[in-house]
């Protein structure tokens, strides 16, 4: 039961389909299906490749990413996509934890991890997409897949190690079959021709929503990065436009979409998720879009699919309740239970706060190599996420933070998000994230940090009385710093990590 087959019939029943365009050039479904299996009779027999082995993919978004994918998936070895932006010195970390066989890469990236995996032993074979080793490895006869199981592994996730070491989720074949089958039941139906953008890394969720749409015919268009002005031509251009954003794509299409006319196009679905999204933006993005957005929460550990928040459901009047439903991720996915429990894992009633559990045919086999952890995370066969947040009486799921991000004052819990959703009415600030600063008193008291919008002003005086005109006391921020942006990670994560050191070394 290998997860490369539903792609291989689409590829032997239209082989003429366009399957994947990049930098000018394109590939058709029979094409790319027989460039795969020649590489993977390369992998296997050049390489010297053995089923189970682990192989690293780390390139910039490119077409031959899907041919590495998918050859690795024919040959019965194991990928491990890695963001092209990582440190070498941080691959080599992965390589090391997952025992790499090989690493295909491109030639941009090659000369800083031949330095930083030089001494490894034995160290993995390297290989740039872009040069003539690659292309010999496609000379050999085009292989059948290797028949695999399905609960063998078929994709090594690395959180992204922001708090400490980064840990492989290992995803099954049937984890991502489940993935492909649920994009179809909550999200959309694909139609062959149907266009997927790629503008976010295709190591991580763009990647992972490419297969429901590469196994139904879906055209695959890949950009090197995101671009708001990249996006908006692809929504003049191609037909019926899905794609995946991580909120902060979505707020700086925002920012660039004044004076645009149909600004969305041939737009069908964006798939928003990976961090918050704040209701002010939402409402804006609604506006400029229409009813054509998705939310889903989830992580690597379930490889995105968690809770949906579904078009309809972005749908309404903006009353109270609509409003309480867009602060929400939606409800749990087909095939997903979702409990909201506390630290002893007994289930909480609605609108109580606790951590998110989560149980389904999605939810990875374990961390590669690391038992404690895996314990840590899957008890009695529920994920722990790590988020807390509480469900109310229809069954939608409000998150509230991240455990690590809960600011504990004098005893009383305060969630940064609604401080952040706050803040964000006001007509001159961007973005805003706050985190918890230690106090000899009280343990730990908010702060906020405040990008404010080109041209636009606030003083931290405003900012603060609304905040007491709309929270409890105890919950505003004791400090308002106001830097020109916020650090973020590749996948445009705000990293409070990095704030939380800012402060600590004095810094703004």
């Amino acid at each position: 039961m290998s997860i490369v087959q539903a792609f291989l019939n689409r590829a032997r029943s239209h082989p003429a389909l366009a399957a994947v365009s990049a930098d000018g050039h394109s590939l058709s479904y029979g094409e790319l299906a027989l460039r795969s299996q020649a590489l993977a009779a390369g992998m296997r027999h050049s390489l010297g490749l053995q089923v189970a082995q682990r192989v690293i993919i780390c390139m910039e978004n490119r077409a031959a990413f899907f041919e590495t994918l998918f050859a690795c998936w024919i040959a019965g070895v194991c990928p491990v996509p890695v963001n092209a932006k990582l440190h070498p010195k941080e691959v080599r970390h992965i390589a090391i934890d997952c025992q790499a066989s090989a690493l295909f890469c491109s030639s941009t990236l090659q000369p800083g991890l031949i330095e930083a995996l030089s001494d490894m032993s034995p160290a993995p074979r390297l290989v740039s997409v872009d040069d003539g080793v690659y292309m010999d490895l496609m000379k050999l006869y085009p292989m059948d897949a290797a028949s695999m199981q399905a609960h063998d592994m078929a994709w090594i996730f690395y959180t992204s190690g922001t708090t400490g070491v980064p840990k492989g989720a290992m995803l099954s074949h049937l984890n991502l079959l489940n993935m492909c089958l649920q994009y179809g039941a909550d999200i959309d139906c694909v139609q062959a021709g149907d266009t997927h953008l790629h503008v976010a890394p295709l190591t991580h969720g763009s990647g992972l929503y490419s297969l429901p749409h590469l196994f139904n015919g879906g055209h695959q268009v890949i950009e090197a990065a995101f671009n708001p002005e990249v996006v908006f031509d692809a929504l003049q251009r191609y037909p019926r436009v899905s794609f995946f954003a991580a909120p902060t794509m979505l707020t700086r299409m925002l920012r660039a979409s004044t004076g645009l006319t149909n600004a969305a196009g041939n737009l069908h679905t964006i798939t928003y998720g990976g961090g918050p999204m704040y209701v002010a933006d939402l409402l804006q993005s609604l506006e400029l879009f229409g009813p054509r957005m998705v939310q889903i929460f989830g992580q690597g550990e379930s490889p995105m699919t968690i809770t949906a928040l579904s078009r309809q459901d972005h749908q309404g009047h903006q009353d109270a309740a609509h409003l309480a439903r867009l602060a929400s991720c939606g409800t749990a996915r087909t095939g997903v239970e979702v409990r909201v429990v506390d630290e002893s894992g007994v289930e909480l009633p609605p609108g109580q706060p606790g951590e998110v559990i989560t149980r389904s045919a999605t939810r990875m086999l374990g961390y590669w190599n690391n038992p404690a952890a895996t314990a840590l995370a899957i008890r009695d066969g529920w994920l722990w996420t790590g988020d807390i947040g509480s469900v109310d009486e229809l069954g939608y799921l409000t998150l509230r933070d991240r455990s690590k991000d809960l600011i504990i004052r004098g005893g009383s819990n305060i969630y940064p998000r609604e401080i952040e959703e706050l803040l964000l009415h006001h007509p001159a600030v961007a973005e805003v994230s706050v985190i918890g600063t230690p106090s000899a008193d009280l343990g730990e008291e908010p702060v906020a940090f405040v990008v404010l919008k080109n041209g636009m002003a606030a003083t931290a005086q405003e900012l603060d009385a609304l905040c007491l005109d709309n929270l409890a006391r105890f919950k505003r921020p004791r400090e308002y710093f106001f830097p020109a942006d916020l650090p973020k990670n590749n996948y445009g994560k705000i990293l409070k990590t990095v704030l939380r050191q800012q402060l600590k070394e004095g810094g703004r």
